[in-house]
C-alpha cells in the first residue's frame, strides 16, 4: 500500500501543475487580468499601469510569470491579497476555522443520520420508513440550496417559533445571519447561529447519502455471505453492522471523500445567505474583485485536496474490502 500511495503521488504532481498552468492563464488573460482591482480607479493614468505592470512582473511573458509564482507558491508565498489588504495566506487563515467549523458539523450530521436513514429505509423496504426516506431523498435532490436557505430563515427567524400546548410555551428566534451576534460570543450564541446554516447543508447531503447507503445495503443484504451469516445463528445486528454495512461502505466512501474538501472550499451559497465569515463567502468576494492571488491560491489548494481525498478513498477501498490489493 505505501508503494502504491508514493507512486499515486508522483502521479498526482503533473496533474495538478497542468491545472495550476490552466488557472494561471484563465486568470490572467480575464478582463482586467491581475491589475483588475487598480483599473477600478478612474484616475489611474496609462504610466501608473506600466508602473504596476513592472513592480508585479507583469511585463515578462506568460511563462515566466508563471514559473516564478509556481516557485513562490510552494514555498509558501502565496502573494498579497488586494481585498483585504493583508497576505493570502493570513486572509485564509483568518476564514478557516468558520469553514471548518460550519463544514465539519454539517457533514458529522448528514453522515450519521444519513447513514442510519439508508440502513432503516433497506432493512425495511417498501415500508413506511423506506418511502419516507426515498421521499425526503428526492425531495432534497430537487431542492434549491438558496431556496431551502430562505425558507428556513424565514420559518426560524422572521416568524419564528411560537408553540403552546399542556400549559408549556415554546417561544423562540433563531439568528439569520453571522456567527455571533456580539465579538467573541458564547456559546449558546454561536451554537445558535450554527442551527440555520448547518440545517441547510446537512439537509441536502443527507438526501444524497441516505439514498446511496440504502442502494447499497440492498444489494449487499441479498449476497450469500449474508445468508450465510444468517443460516449460522449470528445475531441480525451483529450480521447487519459487522458484515453488511463494512462491505455496503463502498459507494458511500466515494461520495463522501468527494465531499470532503468542501471542508476547505466552503459553500459559497449558503455562506452568502446567512452572512457567515467563511471560505466560500471569501471566494465569491474574491471573484467579484478580480483578487488574482487570492483566487489562484484557493483554486489551486482545492484542486490538492480533490486529489488528495481521492487517495484516500482509494486507501479506504482496501480496508473495507480485503480483496482489493495495491501492489
Amino acid at each position: 500500500m505505501l508503494n502504491y500511495t508514493i507512486r499515486r503521488l508522483l502521479q498526482a504532481v503533473p496533474l495538478l501543475i497542468f491545472i495550476s498552468i490552466i488557472l494561471f492563464t484563465i486568470l490572467h488573460y480575464m478582463p482586467g487580468g491581475p491589475l483588475a482591482p487598480y483599473m477600478q480607479n478612474p484616475h489611474i493614468t496609462a504610466a501608473d499601469i506600466a508602473r504596476l505592470k513592472h513592480n508585479f512582473g507583469l511585463d515578462r511573458p506568460v511563462w515566466i510569470q508563471y514559473v516564478s509564482w509556481l516557485g513562490k507558491y510552494v514555498m509558501g508565498d502565496w502573494g498579497w491579497s488586494t481585498m483585504n489588504s493583508t497576505t493570502v495566506r493570513e486572509a485564509i487563515g483568518e476564514r478557516l476555522p468558520a469553514t471548518l467549523e460550519l463544514m465539519g458539523i454539517s457533514y458529522a450530521v448528514a453522515i450519521g443520520l444519513g447513514l442510519l436513514m439508508g440502513i432503516l429505509a433497506a432493512v425495511r423496504p417498501y415500508s413506511l420508513i423506506d418511502y419516507f426516506v426515498t421521499t425526503f431523498a428526492f425531495f432534497g435532490f430537487s431542492m434549491p440550496v438558496f431556496w431551502l436557505a430562505l425558507m428556513l430563515q424565514m420559518m426560524f427567524s422572521v416568524h419564528g417559533i411560537h408553540w403552546q400546548a399542556f400549559g408549556y410555551a415554546l417561544d423562540f428566534n433563531l439568528p439569520s445571519a453571522g456567527a455571533t451576534s456580539t465579538e467573541g460570543g458564547s456559546f449558546s450564541d454561536r451554537v445558535a447561529h450554527l442551527v440555520l446554516p448547518v440545517m441547510t447543508l446537512a439537509l441536502l447531503q443527507l438526501a444524497n447519502w441516505s439514498r446511496f447507503t440504502r442502494a447499497s445495503m440492498q444489494e449487499v443484504l441479498h449476497t450469500e455471505y449474508m445468508r450465510t451469516a444468517a443460516a449460522k445463528g449470528l445475531p441480525f445486528g451483529r450480521i447487519l453492522f459487522k458484515h453488511g454495512l463494512k462491505n455496503a461502505l463502498m459507494p458511500v466512501v466515494t461520495i463522501t471523500a468527494l465531499a470532503l474538501p468542501g471542508l476547505f472550499s466552503g459553500a459559497i451559497v449558503t455562506e452568502s445567505i446567512f452572512a457567515w465569515p467563511g471560505m466560500g463567502r471569501l471566494f465569491y468576494t474574491a471573484l467579484q474583485q478580480q483578487d488574482f492571488s487570492l483566487l489562484m491560491a484557493f483554486l489551486v489548494i482545492s484542486a490538492v485536496l480533490v486529489v488528495v481525498f481521492n487517495l484516500v478513498a482509494d486507501l479506504c477501498y482496501g480496508w473495507l474490502d480485503p480483496r482489493v490489493k495495491y501492489d
